[in-house]
């Protein structure tokens, strides 16, 4: 019943419940309360300790139908991918509509066909056109950031810790009286976040697209660095500060001057390491490494950074745009050193693919649990 209770826990999570280990902990204490064979008494349970919000109950009742009753239900669609994805329509289609009410006075009525074409369009195929939509499309993504609980509290009526300050100032009202209780909790905050992508030839279809991505989580807010690598490591952050992307690639490109050159992952991550490592910045950061995994030089180095990387880091993902490819196999030598220190590995040739990098980073919520 445990490991039923763990996992009907990630399934709330992937459909957009905030469901923590204290939760379902809470769950397997109240289980050992009831009667198991009764339902209706597992249900309410389970609702009781996994759910806080009204708007929840209807995500739960069908992922409880699927998952203890095996019912056969529609595919479950987390809420937070599901609402970033109607703001994002709105965002990619709006200049089409403004075109069109330009040349026919009428507004044009789009659906979704256009967004998911583009969505799923391989950056390698992309014109400059597509390119300048998928742009506004990636500044959406790239506001999903990880995050932590910060040691700071703030004020929350649903906080775990009395707020005795505010508790003395309330009592005034009321003669002294500690009628208006006062309650603060934890804030989360975004986490550190380090994304370190490969600028060498083998990546030059792909290249102008990730930057575009990487110029996006920089103006996300603080706390992010970027690097490029090829056969030497540059620090990009200061280079895609700036509000013009175009502006910050021609500057990111000036200054990685081993752009389209060739690779070396071990040697750039040993850089990383020891230069920027010994400042503590890969220290409780979730890193993500932008490469196919090849290597020209020595496989060996690539597994004995990553090993130290993976110590440093909270998590560590790698985006391989190759990996959108179905036949695609991790045969690279570079990519076979690093895999067994990688938290997730996933695809990032397309829209669609960064989007999925945005829920696991935003999803994150134990230690080399991505």
């Amino acid at each position: 019943m445990v490991r039923h209770v763990v996992t009907f826990g990630r399934v709330l999570r992937e459909v957009g419940i905030e469901v923590g280990p204290g939760r379902v902990a809470d769950a397997v204490r109240g289980l050992g309360s009831v009667d198991l064979t009764r339902q209706e008494d597992v249900y309410f349970t389970l609702r009781q300790t996994l759910v806080s919000r009204r708007d929840e109950l209807e995500l739960f009742d069908r992922a409880f139908t699927s998952w203890f009753l095996r019912g056969p239900i529609a595919p479950l669609v987390r809420q937070k991918q599901e609402r970033g994805e109607e703001k994002v329509v709105s965002v990619t289609l709006a200049s089409a509509d403004e075109d069109a009410e330009a040349r026919d006075g009428a507004p044009l009525e789009l659906g979704a066909s256009g967004h998911e074409l583009l969505r799923e369009k391989d950056f390698a195929q992309m014109t400059a056109e597509e390119f300048e939509r998928a742009r506004r499309l990636l500044a959406e993504i790239a506001r999903s950031r990880p995050r932590r609980t910060s040691r700071r509290r703030t004020p929350d009526p649903r906080g775990d810790l009395l707020d005795m300050r505010r508790l003395i100032r309330r009592s005034l009202r009321s003669g002294g009286d500690p009628v208006d209780l006062a309650w603060k909790a934890r804030k989360a905050v975004p986490r550190k976040l380090v994304v370190l992508c490969d600028v060498s030839g083998s990546m030059d279809a792909y290249a102008r697209a990730l930057l575009l991505f990487l110029h996006a989580i920089v103006g996300s807010g603080a706390g992010v660095e970027a690097f490029g690598f090829g056969t030497r490591l540059t620090r990009l952050t200061g280079d895609l500060e700036t509000r013009d992307p175009e502006a910050a690639l021609a500057r990111a490109a000036n200054m990685a001057v081993d752009w389209g050159s060739g690779t070396r992952i071990g040697a750039s991550l040993k850089e990383f390491n020891d230069v920027y490592g010994r400042r503590a910045l890969s220290r409780g950061a979730v890193v993500v490494i932008v490469s196919d995994g090849w290597e020209r030089e020595d496989n060996e180095l690539v597994a004995r950074e990553m090993a130290k990387l993976g110590r440093a880091a909270y998590a560590v993902v790698w985006v391989n745009p190759l990996k959108g490819d179905p036949d695609y196999q991790p045969l690279a030598g570079g990519m076979r050193a690093a895999l067994p220190f990688v938290d997730r590995f996933l695809p990032g040739h397309n829209i669609a693919s960064l989007e999925e990098l945005a829920g696991v980073l935003e999803g994150i919520e134990r230690r080399h649990a991505a």
